[in-house]
C-alpha cells in the first residue's frame, strides 16, 4: 500500500502503536523489527486484542484485509508521520542538545499551553521511532508542537528534522555525550548543528543561547536570518539572571529593550536550568504570550521524570538526576551543589556510559573536581570511578556494595547529589536516603 491510501486509514483510525502491550481499540499496529524481534509475528495477536489494522512487511503473514503490506513498516511509519506534518499548517519546534533537552522541552510546554492548544513529545520518544510516533498524535486541533529530538550518532538529528520539518528550533547545548558514537566532541556539535542547517535551508526561527561560544559558533557559520537571543549578558534579547539556589531556583529576567524586571520562583534545582527557562521565556515572548502567563508557567512547571528533580526524604533533601549523566551535566551538577546554601551536603555518583575512547580520562576529570570540593561525604560508584580511587572519597564498584556502606553509615540531614547514567540504577539508593 502506498502513503496517501495508507494515510486514510490512518485519518479514519489515527490512533498508532508499535507494542502490543498498548493497543487500544481500532487502533493501527505496526509491526516493527528489532535485533531480538520480529513484530509481523505479533500481527495476529495485535488484530485479536482490537487492533483494526495491522501494518506488516513479510507477505507470508497476510491472512485478511486488515494486514497492511508495506516494503519496509519503519519507513512506512516515518513516511506516513511525514505526510501526516505536512498536512499540519501549525509551528512546529524541534529541540535538541545534549543536555538539559528533555526538561526545556517541557518547560516550553508548560509556557506555550497558557496560550495555545499544545502537544509535546511524551517521555524521551525523541529518536527514529519517537518521532513519528510523536508526529501521527496530533490532531486537528493542535495549535503548537513542541517535538524533542534526540541523536547518539552523526546524520540523526537532520534525519529527524526532514520528517519533522520544524519551523522554529533550539540546542539547548552540546558537550561531550555518546563519544562512542559521535567520535568526539566536533561530531556531537556537527549532529547538534544538523537543526541549524535545517533552519537555515528553510527559512526557520532559531532560539539561541547566544553566550554559549559553542552555540554562537554553530549559528555564525550558517546564515539564519530569524534569530530570538537569550542568556545572562546585556546584548541579549532576553536576559536573566539566577538570584537564589536554596535549592530550588529563584530568577529574574527582561527584555533587552524593557528595564521591568520579573522575578519568577521555580520548583527545579540546578543552576544550570536558569537557560532553560530563559529558552521557554523567549520562545513564550516569541508566541505573543504575555510575561505573567509565561511565569505562571515556569513557576508551575514541576519535574518528576528524575531530572532537577528534589525529594525531601525523612533523612534528607535529595536531588534526583540520575535519569542519566555524561561528562558536562556531571560537571554541572558538582557546579550547581557547590552553590546550593545547606549545613550539611553530600555526593553520589555513578559511572558515566557512553564516552568511549575517553571514558577514562573524563572519569578521571570527575575525581578531581570532585576532590576540590568541600562537601560533608563524597561517594563514587561504578567500574569507571573505581579506576580512580583514592583516599578523598568513598569508592565502590557497583551500586550494591554502594547501598550496603549506605545501610552501615547512612547520610542524615544533609543535601544529597544523585546524578549518574541511568544504567546504574541509583533509584535503588532513594530508600536509604
Amino acid at each position: 500500500m502506498d502513503i496517501q491510501s495508507l494515510y486514510q486509514v490512518y485519518k479514519k483510525y489515527p490512533s498508532i502503536t508499535t507494542d502490543t502491550r498498548k493497543i487500544e481499540k481500532d487502533s493501527i499496529f505496526f509491526a516493527l523489527k528489532g535485533a531480538n524481534f520480529n513484530g509481523n509475528t505479533f500481527a495476529e495477536q495485535a488484530l485479536e486484542i482490537g487492533a483494526r489494522y495491522v501494518v506488516i512487511d513479510e507477505e507470508i503473514y497476510k491472512k485478511s484485509e486488515q494486514y497492511i503490506l508495506v516494503d519496509d513498516v519503519l519507513k512506512a511509519l516515518q513516511d506516513l508521520a511525514n505526510y501526516h506534518r505536512k498536512q499540519l499548517n501549525i509551528p512546529i519546534i524541534g529541540v535538541t542538545g545534549t543536555n538539559g533537552k528533555t526538561t526545556t522541552k517541557e518547560l516550553l510546554y508548560s509556557v506555550v499551553s497558557q496560550k495555545y492548544k499544545t502537544y509535546a513529545t511524551r517521555g524521551n520518544l525523541n529518536n527514529h521511532i519517537g518521532v513519528p510516533l510523536t508526529l501521527l498524535a496530533i490532531d486537528a486541533s493542535i495549535e503548537v508542537a513542541i517535538i524533542e529530538m534526540g541523536a547518539n550518532h552523526l546524520r540523526e538529528i537532520a534525519f529527524l528534522c526532514a520528517i519533522a520539518e520544524p519551523t522554529h528550533g533550539l540546542i539547548s547545548n552540546v558537550g561531550k555525550a555518546h563519544l562512542e558514537g559521535f567520535g568526539s566532541f566536533e561530531g556531537v556539535k556537527k549532529t547538534k548543528g544538523e537543526l541549524y542547517d535545517w533552519l537555515q535551508d528553510h527559512h526557520g526561527v532559531l532560539f539561541l543561547q547566544a553566550d554559549n561560544a559553542h552555540l554562537r559558533e554553530m549559528a555564525a557559520t550558517r546564515q539564519i536570518a530569524d534569530i530570538v537571543t537569550y542568556g545572562f549578558s546585556e546584548n541579549n534579547d532576553i536576559i536573566g539572571k539566577l538570584l537564589k539556589a536554596t535549592p530550588l531556583l529563584q530568577i529574574s529576567w527582561k527584555r533587552k529593550e524593557d528595564q521591568h524586571t520579573y522575578i519568577i520562583d521555580t520548583q527545579l534545582t540546578g543552576a544550570y536550568n536558569t537557560e532553560n527557562f530563559l529558552a521557554a521565556i523567549a520562545v513564550g515572548l516569541h508566541f505573543n504570550i504575555v510575561p505573567q502567563a509565561i511565569n505562571s508557567g515556569i513557576e508551575n512547571y514541576t519535574p518528576t521524570n528524575n531530572r532537577s528533580q528534589i525529594m525531601n526524604t525523612a533523612k534528607n533533601t535529595v536531588i534526583c538526576d540520575y535519569y542519566n549523566a555524561n561528562a558536562t551535566s556531571m560537571a554541572a551538577a558538582l557546579d550547581n551543589i557547590r552553590i546550593i546554601e545547606a549545613e550539611k551536603k553530600a555526593v553520589i555518583l555513578g559511572d558515566m556510559f557512553e564516552l568511549g575512547a575517553e571514558s577514562f580520562e573524563e572519569h578521571r576529570k570527575i575525581v578531581d573536581n570532585v576532590k576540590s570540593m568541600f562537601v560533608d561525604r563524597k561517594i563514587l560508584v561504578g567500574k569507571a570511578f573505581f579506576e580512580h580511587r583514592n583516599d578523598d572519597a568513598e569508592f565502590y564498584e557497583n551500586t550494591l556494595e554502594a547501598k550496603a556502606a549506605l545501610l552501615e553509615d547512612p547520610i542524615v540531614g544533609a543535601t544529597v547529589l544523585l546524578k549518574a547514567s541511568r544504567g546504574m540504577a541509583f533509584e535503588n539508593l532513594i530508600d536509604l536516603l
